[in-house]
């Protein structure tokens, strides 16, 4: 029986790496899903407070994001077409950041957010549990947390995920 110990270990080891090869990691579960956006409360560009009153009453869009990330560069365009197309509030939530190089970033990409909050020490981050940008949060009119995305918003996941939770909290 002891002979048997190393391979009924291994072969659990193998069958968990196997399952793990399909989880797709974007879809790690949040634990911030169905409860309140953080009681935050930073400043905007415009050097305005803004805390959780601001996303009260209004279907938002939260997204974390830097002048650095090249992840946040590609996703840029699409959500500047939100922005557009989409009455739904866009919060913007700069990360870890030089405040001059977001302005330029914004200057030259254009400016998809109606309120751009600043938080160069990741101290918003670290409350909604951000790891890395960007991540986009989408927070119904009582201010809870509906949906979390890891990673950049593409039209696949705007026109497939995005619009219909975004609907669906109104």
């Amino acid at each position: 029986m002891k002979r048997f110990i190393p391979l009924i270990i291994f072969s659990v080891l193998v069958i968990f790496l196997y399952i793990s090869l399909w989880l797709n990691p974007k879809e790690l579960p949040s634990p911030f899903i169905g409860k309140p956006f953080p009681n935050v409360i930073g400043k905007s560009f415009e050097n305005k407070t803004f805390s959780l009153e601001n996303l009260k009453g209004k279907v938002s869009l939260v997204n974390v994001w830097a002048s650095w990330c090249v992840t946040c560069r590609a996703e840029h365009k699409i959500l500047m077409r939100i922005s557009k197309e989409s009455s739904v509030q866009m919060i913007g939530v700069n990360y870890k950041d030089n405040k001059k190089d977001a302005l330029e970033y914004l200057n030259e990409l254009g400016n998809p957010f109606q309120i751009n909050v600043f938080d160069e020490l990741g101290a918003i981050g670290l409350e909604l549990g951000v790891y890395a940008t960007p991540e986009t949060f989408i927070v119904d009119k009582e201010g809870i947390i509906r949906y979390k995305h890891i990673g950049e918003i593409t039209i696949d996941v705007w026109d497939k995920e995005i619009k219909k939770i975004i609907a669906d909290s109104y």
